[in-house]
């Protein structure tokens, strides 16, 4: 028998969880090897066959301010964490992005396991927004390796000490097996004539407040000028489900929420208004055109901006790939409804913008490495069962 411990948090982990689960199983299967599987994740994590010890979808947050209220949970997660690896000595350590907890989980399994490799695959956005913390010290100190999923990652790390391995990244994958366009338009019965746009406002709870108003306000203007419009939003958390029927209901919008098969949202959309974030990585592998935004607390924002001298690139994945303005991001300020919507309507009425959009999208997928993400991270942890069987 061999045991995977996984750390990983918030709905984009517990995805990219369940996608190395998958592939961690599967090859297991086929070696031969007895397999247990134990995380902190989710739903996905648990449907692809890993044991969850602590539920961490929920528990997430952008911004200092916004932090506070998720102090309690990310302890108790920790401590579980924690008390699992003081009785149990898994064969490996994988850490999946989620640098709230992870840091501190890693800090104490390379000092408390020292013999047992510990994996960051998917590095937290240090080598993005690094305000000059030492954590980025400290992942290079306690991985034995990182698995980076962006050119710029490997760079970052590999610069400051780290043994790197770039391995592409995973939505490559999990895009080739969603629905066509044409499959995903007729199973949500869009018509020809429809113009279908997705609206995807919000995987953490702070997003309802400070996304939603902003997403729904562009629709409704979008709505004004263009009649055969329908809005499209999938549901990322069955809780978020009573407020955002609310907000539809108060914005009087045509908007359908899809809370079953919502991926067929993404594959369906002419056009996506979304939150930066994995999402809109994964609209641009399917071609859609884009806006991204994002907005914290005025109380973050001025922190960043005052204390920190907080400033980045690019937010969007998109964009982060090759740190160029693929998609355009509307951050804070930026983020209002007439501007949301100027943008979207010149995306949906404009041939040339929306042409070159997707033509760097396609560079854009070039730099992101060859299919089979997943199935090489797993040969990558199972060759430390090799090198215990000489």
């Amino acid at each position: 028998m061999k045991t995977i411990f996984i750390s990983t948090g918030e709905v984009s982990g517990d995805l990219q969880g369940a996608l190395l689960v998958t592939a961690l199983q599967k090859l297991a299967q086929k070696s031969g090897i007895d397999l247990k599987i134990v995380a902190l994740g989710g739903s996905k994590m648990a449907a692809a066959g890993a044991e969850i010890l602590a539920e961490t979808t929920g528990i997430g947050s952008m911004g200092m301010w916004e932090a506070l209220a998720y102090i309690q949970p990310s302890l108790k997660v920790k401590s579980i964490a924690k008390q699992y690896l003081k009785t149990t000595t898994p064969d490996v350590i994988i850490l999946i992005d989620y640098i709230v907890a992870n840091v501190d989980i890693g800090d104490f399994a390379h000092t408390q396991l020292p013999n047992v490799p510990i994996f960051y695959y998917i590095a937290p956005q240090e080598w993005v927004w690094s305000i000059g913390t030492n954590k980025t010290d400290k992942i290079v100190r306690f991985t034995d390796r990182i698995l980076a999923i962006f050119p710029g990652e490997a760079s970052y790390f590999r610069d400051r000490g780290a043994k790197v391995e770039f391995v592409g990244h995973p939505l490559i994958d999990r895009v080739a097996t969603l629905a066509s366009r044409e499959v995903a338009r007729e199973k949500l019965g869009i018509t020809d004539d429809e113009i279908a746009v997705a609206l995807i406002p919000a995987s953490r709870k702070q997003e309802l407040k400070y996304l939603l108003p902003a997403i729904f306000g562009a629709a409704q203007q979008i709505q004004a000028q263009l009649p055969n419009v329908r809005f499209w939003i999938p549901l990322s958390r069955a809780e978020f489900q009573v407020e955002i029927e609310s907000a539809i209901r108060s914005a009087q919008i045509n908007a359908t929420l899809v809370t079953q098969t919502a991926d067929l949202v993404l594959c369906a959309a002419d056009l996506a208004i979304t939150k930066c974030g994995t999402v809109s990585l994964e609209l641009a592998l399917l071609n859609i055109p884009q806006v991204a935004i994002y907005r914290v607390s005025r109380v973050t924002a001025w922190i960043a901006k005052h204390l920190f001298k907080f400033a980045i690139p690019y937010i969007s994945p998109a964009n982060l790939v090759e740190m160029k303005a693929i998609v355009p991001e509307l951050i804070q300020d930026d983020a209002h409804p007439d501007r949301i919507a100027n943008e979207s309507l010149d995306l949906i009425l404009n041939p040339e913008r929306r042409d070159r959009m997707l033509a760097d999208y396609q560079q854009m997928r070039q730099a992101l490495g060859d299919s089979g993400v997943c199935d090489r991270v797993a040969q990558a942890i199972f060759a430390t069962f090799e090198i215990d069987r000489v």
